[in-house]
């Protein structure tokens, strides 16, 4: 991964560049990505899986990690971006899936997955050993934690062994946000203290050369701490430098070394640029990226209601809940109102539990039909303007066309513009017609 460690050392020489991560599954979200990165001129893009999202068993995507490698790369040559501008990463990779086994199963686990990952070609990989199992304590301490990221770098250094190629870059730490948002209601977040990051990190390192990982420590870039920024349900608590500050200069005095940011959706464009200049320099957004794409879901459904004959309609959106209703297993843990206020929760709580349900045969097959229907009869600009507004900016500049498709991944652009300002430098817009004529 030497575009990450020259990014890294770019960084750490002062130069206020960061990369953004996008940690997403759905066809269009990755899509939108490639060729967000093809516009804004991006050196290249960095997709995560997670370790529930895609593993051995085939995850929640049904993908094991050589198939979501396979997704991504066709979708990168249907855009036109070559395969290697393409950088694939490995989120929360450990016992997480597992949680609910005891220990000594769970990291067996884990230690395929690593294995699986590494051979399918991903580089960037997350040493995440801070989920509890079934038979730990209470509270795991930080040596125990950087036991458990060493045996699972281990393996992946000798995954890197057999199959060759550039060797992987690894991210550790152990005060990591829920993935997907918080569960529970929140107003603020405790920012880690420069104290225990700077002991997770010498644990690690020590650790590491305990167990011979000496030449893997300095592919070692960053640590996962809470800068204080989180989402709920409901509520986003916004980025505040003023409260990062100490643990900001704590990763100055660390060589190499820099902060990864999670959850930092929904954060307003100066947060995300004040979080790469205080050296939160990887960036992870991804239930953000699909509440956009519902949003421009839902428009392409009003505009669809408005503009197509009712007898010929999808009746998208009311499949969508109806699924989500008569599957709640995705859900249920984390929505507890009832009537109006679930249907809300539904269809727009922040934590976006609706992405597990795109796959869904019947929504499928019902967002194929509203795009077909929109396709043979685009719709005029003004119901564009009226419910896709970010959209129909994208159009008048013809940076996209009037398909479906298009419309519905702008919105999503619309979000990494934010990402990219922070981390990457201002380069001319290329429209995306342009770019499908080069890609033929």
């Amino acid at each position: 991964m030497k575009a990450i460690l020259d990014l890294v050392a770019r960084h750490k020489a002062g130069e206020p560049s960061g990369i953004y991560s996008v940690c997403s599954a759905h066809p269009l979200v990755i899509e939108a990505a490639l060729l967000h990165t093809l516009r804004r001129g991006a050196p290249f893009a960095l997709i995560e899986a997670t370790s529930n999202q895609v593993n051995q068993e085939g995850g929640y995507t049904g993908m094991q990690p050589a198939g979501f490698r396979e997704f991504v790369h066709q979708i990168a040559d249907r855009v036109g971006l070559s395969r290697h501008r393409v950088l694939l990463g490995g989120d929360h990779l450990g016992p997480n899936a597992w949680q609910a086994l005891p220990v000594e199963d769970a990291m067996a686990r884990a230690e395929v997955l690593i294995d699986d990952y590494v051979r399918a070609g991903f580089r960037k990989i997350h040493l995440d050993c801070s989920m509890r199992c079934a038979d730990d304590p209470a509270a795991l301490s930080d040596e125990m934690i950087a036991r458990r990221a060493a045996r699972l770098c281990a393996v992946a250094e000798g995954a890197h062994a057999r199959t060759g190629g550039e060797p992987p870059v690894y991210v550790i730490g152990t005060e990591v946000p829920t993935p997907g948002g918080a569960a529970e209601d929140l107003s603020t977040v405790a920012v880690t203290t420069s104290q225990a990051a700077r002991t997770t990190i010498d644990t690690h390192r020590v650790i590491f050369a305990e167990a011979g990982l000496g030449t893997a420590w300095p592919r070692v870039i960053a640590a996962v701490v809470q800068p204080g920024v989180e989402f709920d349900h409901r509520r986003v608590v916004g980025y505040d430098s003023a409260k990062a500050r100490a643990l900001s200069r704590m990763i100055e005095q660390c060589d190499g070394l820099v902060f990864e940011a999670h959850s930092t959706d929904y954060q307003a464009p100066a947060a995300l640029a004040a979080l790469v200049q205080d050296h939160f320099a990887i960036l992870k957004v991804g239930p953000a990226l699909t509440f956009a794409l519902r949003e421009a879901l839902w428009g392409l459904d009003a505009i669809e209601r408005e503009w197509i004959n009712p007898a010929l309609g999808s009746g998208f959106r009311n499949i969508v809940v109806g699924r989500m209703k008569a599957d709640p297993r995705n859900w249920s843990k984390y929505y507890h109102a009832g009537g109006g206020e679930l249907d809300y929760d539904l269809q727009y709580s922040l934590s976006d539990r609706i992405r597990y349900y795109w796959p869904d045969p019947e929504i499928v097959h019902a967002q194929d039909k509203m795009f077909r229907n929109l396709t043979q009869k685009p719709p005029p600009d003004a119901l564009i303007s009226q419910y896709l507004p970010i959209t129909r900016l994208a159009l008048r500049d013809g940076l996209i066309q009037n398909i479906p498709a298009d419309l519905a991944m702008a919105h999503v652009c619309a979000v990494l513009d934010a990402y990219h300002a922070a981390t990457w430098p201002v380069k001319k817009t290329i429209p995306t017609a342009r770019l499908r004529k080069r890609a033929l």
